[in-house]
């Protein structure tokens, strides 16, 4: 029997679902088809792929051998087929992106409709992720290219920076602060309750590690994992905040005030894959992205 792809798609959906009704209506097949399938690729392979005695469907040894070639077989041809359809003069193609989060408040919707002005006929996908899973994303070949931080990544991705980002208190018209001018000295946080950020940004462990610096112990009121939350409760109470100075300037109601000493700044990184196909979306992309972190750069 000829092996064809679709024996390697319903092996590692039953894998995956750990059931055949399940991994069935998942691809729009029937179930007796589905196994009469998997039965016709263990034949050939003259192997048990999947253990079928327990409640759940697994993999065998052999199985999980199989499998984990089966995967990078399917992903190298999905890449092949993207390389076919790169069309040079931009005119058709795909781009994946990701970005953290703090990204989408100043940072996608510039680049995202520059990229598409320049180069209409390209479908970008947007994902917003936490920056250990956009890695993960772009080492499984889910993504293209990302925009996060730099710092220690993992094996297989490289870093282009950018431009650098400052972050700062930021409070609004009804804060004591509004007006001031001189520098705070971080201690004199103690006595002014923030909301910031939740932990699982990237941003908030940058205050955090800020904080524990400087051995201030801030009494945080709120914590939200949405930046639009944190400018309207900033706006409308005596609540300070930390954000990107970038956020700050495009809100006239919110007042900067420097912290002695200031905050680190962060350099901005597009990320990718160092064996990844660099398609003509993923590098056109890459080249806006530096002109546009340039032109920052100067602001």
């Amino acid at each position: 029997m000829a092996l064809e792809l679709r024996h390697l798609r319903y092996l590692l959906a039953v894998a995956e679902h750990g059931n055949f009704t399940r991994a069935a209506e998942a691809l729009h097949v029937s179930q007796p088809t589905l196994s009469q399938q998997v039965r016709q690729l263990e034949r050939a392979l003259k192997a048990q792929l999947l253990d079928r005695t327990g409640r759940t469907v697994r993999l065998t040894d052999a199985g999980q051998a199989y499998a984990h070639y089966a995967r990078g077989a399917l992903r190298d041809l999905e890449t092949a087929e993207r390389a076919v359809l790169d069309v040079r003069d931009l005119s058709r193609g795909t781009l994946r992106l990701a970005t953290t989060p703090t990204f989408t408040a100043y940072l996608v919707g510039p680049l995202a409709g520059a990229f598409h002005t320049r180069h209409p006929g390209i479908s970008l996908t947007l994902r917003e992720l936490p920056q250990e899973r956009m890695e993960a994303a772009l080492l499984a070949d889910e993504l293209d290219l990302g925009i996060a931080f730099s710092g220690p990544h993992l094996p297989g991705i490289t870093g282009t920076a950018l431009f650098t980002e400052a972050l700062g208190l930021v409070v609004g018209p009804a804060h004591p602060y509004a007006d001031r001018t001189a520098p705070l000295p971080v201690r004199s946080l103690r006595d002014h309750q923030l909301a910031l950020l939740s932990a699982d940004f990237a941003t908030r462990l940058h205050i955090d590690a800020y904080f524990g610096e400087h051995r201030v112990r801030p009494d945080i009121a709120v914590e939200a994992n949405s930046l639009t939350t944190l400018t309207e409760l900033v706006r409308r109470t005596s609540l300070a905040t930390v954000l990107p100075d970038a956020i700050t300037r495009e809100q006239p109601a919110l007042h900067p005030v420097a912290l002695s000493p200031a905050l680190p700044a962060r350099t901005v990184t597009l990320l990718r894959r160092e064996s990844a196909y660099r398609s003509a979306a993923a590098d056109a992309f890459s080249e806006l992205a530096r002109e546009w972190g340039r032109e920052y750069g100067e602001e």
